[in-house]
């Protein structure tokens, strides 16, 4: 009988020492996952650049990460924006994305002097114009089009089509360029798309930047408009199970550039920047999440449910996009799988579950489930559900585990609660 080590640390070792449930992340991974994607875009191409997602992951370890390894970041709300702001993440490589931003996160970006916003709408550009000008900035931006190519992944991931509420659609754009060509405080500097989240393979991105490309030819035809920056999104698809077999990231990305570059060059069009913005291909694989298990129990149906201290609170997934992951017993890393079980969340909900019919080891009382993949949109998506605190984040770094983000405590979940009335 073995433990299971994730980046050179002993996975019961930690469950001891910090308590479970526990979000375990890899300084080490993210860096060699962020250094990839610069070798086979940043570094290969001229012009482009690497965003990581923020909303998949954001702390202030990934923060100082990113500002080491000199690469971009998006935000999607005021909140990731205070916190870039705080750890004083250059605001010239930052892209503020979001279908719906108040004016005030707006004002707040503007302040900052985000590199840009990626616009959802044609209002929004008319707002965001008013609120440059009476801040005397000029602001640049990209409109976010919906190229009306769907890719397969779940419903909830999907980001193009006819019933996202991403976006522009391609016959909206020449009003938008028109309209933006007459306004004082906004510098339009391209397009961005995305397709979709969790893409096991490049077609849905291939099939977009075709729609793109022949939209950026008719802007410059019919308008006169140069696009100066092109962002391709992100959604690059991980295995967090050994079914999931996606396309190796640099197939991703030479297919990409190579067929913007082909198509510029037929087309006698300059070649825009591009940018890639991915998340949770930096962050999935970088994480596990570390539980106990509290009961062990079999129903008259035959199903053997292993009940585990976490749950809904500490990744919603499972509910929502009926994310399937990948689990190992921790304290018996290695030993025959002894039978079928379902692994379930502790939330006082029918639709808890975090793992359906999963082979293990003989499952007992104490020992320490380790869920793989769950660096991405776990933490980041965390509620107090049932008021349960949100774990804490360990960060390893060269074999070395530190707390990186405080677990909640009860007196932090109640602490908003009016003392008085």
């Amino acid at each position: 009988m073995e433990n299971f080590m994730f980046h050179d640390c002993d996975t019961v070792d930690l469950a001891k020492k910090f308590g479970t449930p526990l979000y375990v992340m890899s300084e080490d991974e993210i860096t060699e996952r962020v250094r990839t994607l610069k070798s086979l875009f940043d570094d290969k191409y001229e012009r482009c650049r690497t965003h990581f997602a923020s909303k998949a992951f954001l702390s202030r370890d990934i923060l100082r990460i990113l500002t080491r390894e000199n690469i971009g970041l998006d935000v999607v709300s005021g909140g990731e924006l205070y916190l870039a702001r705080d750890m004083n993440f250059p605001p010239e490589r930052i892209a503020f994305h979001g279908n719906s931003k108040s004016a005030r996160e707006i004002t707040e970006g503007l302040g900052y002097g985000v590199g840009k916003f990626v616009c959802d709408s044609i209002q929004e550009i008319t707002v965001i114009d008013g609120l440059a000008r009476a801040a005397g900035k000029i602001a640049k931006i990209l409109i976010r089009v919906n190229p009306g190519v769907e890719g397969h992944t779940h419903r909830h991931m999907l980001t193009s089509g006819g019933r996202t509420k991403f976006g522009l659609t391609p016959e909206e754009i020449a009003d938008a360029v028109s309209m933006c060509s007459g306004l004082a405080n906004i510098d339009m500097a391209g397009f961005h798309f995305h397709v979709g989240s969790q893409m096991m393979d490049e077609r849905a991105h291939l099939g977009a930047i075709d729609v793109m490309l022949e939209l950026i030819k008719k802007t410059r035809a019919g308008q006169g408009f140069e696009t100066r920056i092109l962002d391709m999104g992100g959604g690059f698809g991980v295995a967090y199970t050994d079914a999931d077999k996606p396309s190796p990231i640099a197939d991703f990305l030479g297919a990409m550039t190579s067929r913007v570059e082909e198509f510029c060059a037929s087309n006698g069009l300059a070649r825009p920047d591009l940018i890639i913005e991915p998340g949770r291909y930096i962050a999935g694989p970088s994480g596990i999440t570390l539980y106990t298990v509290c009961n062990v129990k079999e129903t008259p149906g035959g199903v053997v449910y292993i009940g585990v201290d976490g749950g809904y609170f500490d990744n919603p997934r499972p509910a929502l996009y009926e994310a399937v992951y990948g689990a190992v017993v921790a304290n018996k890393y290695g030993d025959t799988p002894d039978r079928v079980v379902t692994i379930a969340g502790k939330c006082c909900e029918s639709g808890d579950i975090l793992i359906r019919d999963i082979a293990l080891p003989k499952v007992e009382r104490g020992d320490i489930i380790a869920v793989l993949c769950t660096g991405a949109y776990n933490h980041s998506m965390a509620s107090n559900y049932n008021k349960n605190p949100i774990p804490a984040v360990v960060m390893i770094n060269g074999g070395h585990p530190r707390i990186s983000v405080r677990g909640q405590t009860y007196e932090d979940i109640y602490a908003c609660d009016a003392m008085e009335v």
